[in-house]
């Protein structure tokens, strides 16, 4: 028999061997083992940011979207009548409506959570690079790589507020989802609007500030155009009542109104991060639901959105090559992530150490988005779909531990 020293240290180049020859581990689970770590292949994969030449991942195959382009433009060709199916005849889908009421419901009371966490628990940005921490002692990560930024590559960083863990997308309101799309002449006169409220307007949600067309009698495609048998302008609609003069920098309907129609009972820190965990997942789920039957379009290279069945023609694209695109956009299928982005933050375990994450430890920590991060460190329990991005069973050594880490 070897000595106990020479088997554990030739299982250790054994596993070194095998973990080595696999290029697809992200994240390793250790465990502690005579002053070494055992490394044990999961299955943890981070979002990877992407660069400003590629674009966003297509939702639907390059080849299917030909494919469907194809047999809609043989269909053009033959003049008959079509029937079109809700919402594409601009009727609403009935069963949808109460999900659109409590999409917006967690929507606002989401916010209200996130409002009250905040003024317990610090929240921190970089002013060079806009990333995100969440606990008292900010991170000493070196992962500022922008233009600006530090040699070092450390952050320089501030207090942060909800807009920073809730990042606002807007959409430009349409009074007629199957209207003509917003010109670039229109773009200072239309209203813009968070995204997802635009969505849950669209699916059936009534609000006096953003009026919207509501058909009783359904429209039909001949050919490929939609023909509307309704009056374009009935007697109670005025014709310019879908644009409002004032402009995006007067906004009627902020973020602190929405909030203010919330009454929410007083109760300990950890119950209203529970709460908000829970709006948090049910307007993801409900807002998912929503965009299987009403189509929302994203920009591929930035991150402009539009809710409705097309984009709009407003000439403001500044990402990749976007001369050659005349500054237009190019809109694609949009996902969950783009109508609510989860700005992903370092996660903390331990929130009563006061030492913060260091650079040299980084490959052992996880990750979590910051609204998830917020009501965590609250006391809400993470849901499932996050566990294993938290890499709780990966052992952070010690720095005198360091060196001996397979």
């Amino acid at each position: 028999m070897l000595p106990r020293e020479t088997r554990t240290m030739t299982m250790l180049r054994e596993l070194a061997l095998r973990n080595s020859s696999t290029n697809s581990i992200v994240g390793n689970q250790l465990k502690h083992r005579h002053g070494f770590h055992i490394i044990r292949q999961t299955c943890t994969e981070f979002p990877r940011k992407l660069k400003k030449t590629e674009r966003k991942p297509w939702v639907t195959n390059i080849n299917e979207l030909k494919r469907i382009g194809r047999a809609e433009r043989k269909e053009r060709q033959i003049v008959r009548e079509r029937i079109l199916q809700p919402p594409q005849n601009g009727l609403l889908v009935k069963e949808l409506i109460p999900v659109a009421h409590q999409v917006n419901a967690d929507r606002i009371q989401l916010f209200t959570c996130v409002s009250k966490v905040a003024q317990s628990i610090a929240i921190y940005s970089c002013s060079v690079c806009g990333e995100v921490h969440i606990g008292h002692r900010p991170h000493k990560i070196r992962t500022c790589n922008v233009m600006g930024s530090a040699a070092s590559k450390e952050h320089c960083w501030r207090r942060g507020a909800i807009e920073h863990v809730l990042p606002l997308v807007e959409s430009f309101h349409l009074y007629d989802r199957l209207g003509r799309a917003v010109s670039h002449n229109e773009r200072l006169q239309v209203d813009r609007i968070p995204a997802i409220l635009e969505l849950c307007v669209q699916a059936g949600i009534d609000l006096p500030e953003y009026p919207t067309r509501r058909r009783v009698f359904p429209a039909y495609s001949i050919s490929g155009r939609v023909i509307d048998f309704e009056k374009r302008f009935p007697k109670e609609d005025a014709p310019g009542k879908d644009i409002y003069a004032c402009g995006f920098w007067q906004k009627r309907n902020n973020i602190s109104d929405d909030n203010k129609s919330v009454d929410m009972q007083p109760c300990d820190l950890q119950g209203t991060a529970v709460r908000g965990m829970e709006a948090w997942e049910r307007m993801r789920s409900g807002a998912s639901r929503l965009m299987e039957t009403y189509a929302v379009q994203t920009c591929g290279y930035c991150s402009e959105l539009q809710v409705g069945p097309k984009g709009h023609r407003v000439r403001n694209c500044q990402a990749y090559k976007h001369q050659m695109r005349d500054g237009q956009h190019a809109w694609q299928e949009a996902t969950i992530d783009d109508v609510v982005p989860p700005v992903y933050v370092w996660h903390v375990r331990d929130t009563q150490s006061e030492k913060p994450l260091v650079n040299g430890l980084k490959k052992y920590y996880g990750m979590l988005p910051a609204v998830v991060e917020l009501f965590a460190q609250a006391g809400a329990s993470v849901p499932n779909d996050y566990v294993v991005m938290m890499r709780e069973d990966v052992a952070v050594p010690e720095w005198d531990e360091e060196k001996l880490v397979v």
